[in-house]
Order: structure tokens, then sequence, then C-alpha cells
């Protein structure tokens, strides 16, 4: 895979990060208009009842003129980051690698956010890292209709239902409700600790559109 263009995420999706390390260069698209229930803002983690979804709160216009992604900011008055990280001690603390990695991620609930881009930036830099990738990357000057990098925005759509096989690998609560497939990257890491780029690198993934 080559350059490939797509929205940097809340907690990327696992077929997004397998997206960016398979490919030879990232061009991340910030010029986008922002659209709601979208992985820009939320990330989903197994928890004892399922998928359960992390949302981030954001400040809507309030005239009804569309925000770009790159100009969004979040919403500071819930204690979002406070809730988002309970959740996560909840359903990974028993996993093989939450202790390992869990102060690697302390200041992103605890630092205060502002701008969702940036936060999400933030967090694509501390994954690379903890991968151990490296993952040339630039952002797009313009809003591309017909990029030539190989499109991967239709990623960013949470509800999409992709025509990918996510092979299984152990979850701390499979027993309870199965295999959850396609979670937040979160869930990779904690279960699956430095084996996580090897799955990321079998993944087959290939831009075909969703269903």
């Amino acid at each position: 895979m080559n350059r490939i263009l797509i929205h940097p995420s809340y907690f990327p999706s696992i077929a997004q990060m397998a997206a960016m390390v398979q490919s030879s260069h990232v061009v991340f698209e910030d010029d986008d208009n922002y659209q709601k229930q979208t992985y820009r803002n939320r990330a989903f983690i197994a928890h004892s009842n399922g998928a359960l979804l992390l949302n981030i709160p954001i400040l809507h216009s309030k005239n009804g003129v569309k925000i770009k992604t790159k100009d969004v900011k979040v919403e500071n008055s819930f204690p979002w980051q406070y809730h988002h990280l309970k959740s996560i001690q909840t359903a990974y603390r028993s996993s093989p690698f939450y202790e390992y990695y869990e102060d690697e991620f302390s200041s992103l609930f605890t630092d205060k956010v502002g701008s969702l881009f940036e936060h999400n930036m933030k967090i694509h830099h501390l994954l690379c890292e903890l991968i151990d990738i490296e993952i040339p990357f630039s952002f797009s000057k313009e809003y591309m209709k017909d990029p030539k990098e190989t499109d991967y925005r239709f990623l960013i759509n949470a509800k999409a239902k992709l025509q990918y096989t996510f092979p299984p690998y152990h979850q701390v609560l499979e027993e309870r409700h199965g295999f959850l497939e396609n979670l937040s990257i979160l869930d990779l890491l904690f279960n699956e600790g430095p084996n996580t780029i090897t799955y990321l690198k079998d993944l087959k993934i290939t831009p075909n559109p969703p269903l």
C-alpha cells in the first residue's frame, strides 16, 4: 500500500490503524467539514455488555454554519475525560498489557483538551510510539474530491459495515459476548501488546467502499 488519505480520529479503529501501518505515507484530511456520528470524536471499546461508545462532546456552531474539523473545539463542561478513563480502566484492567501501557495514556485524560484535531494527532503520535512504528505523514491543503492518494476516508464512518475479515484475538470479556471486531486500537493493544503490529500488518485492508 502506498500513500493514503485518511481522517485523524479518537483512538482509531483497528481498520484505520491497519491502513496507516500498511501505508508508505499518510495524508491526514484536515479541510473537511465536521460530521456527527463518526470516529472523529468517538471510539468503541469492549465492555461487560458488549461494545461501549466513548464520545467526546464538542462545541457545535450556534448559527448553523458548518465547521471545519480542524476548527472543532471540545466541550469541557462535562467531565468526559474522567468518565472515559474510568470506562477504559473497568474494561481493561485485567487485560494482559493494560498495566504496561496505562501510564503512557494518563496525560490524555488529565491535560485539558481544546482542539479535537490536535488531540487526535497527539493520540496518533503516542500510538505510533507504543506500537513502535514510524509513519511519514502530512496534511491536506484543501479538500480533495478526487485525491491522488488511495482514499480511506470512508473508514471514519462509525456505522459503515466494512467488507473486511477481522481474525479473532484474545479479548478479556469474550466469554460474555463473543468476539467484537474492529474496536478501538486500545482493545488490540491492551490484549495483544507487542503482537499488535503483527496483527495490523497482516490484516487485509483494501479500499473497498462500505456496504
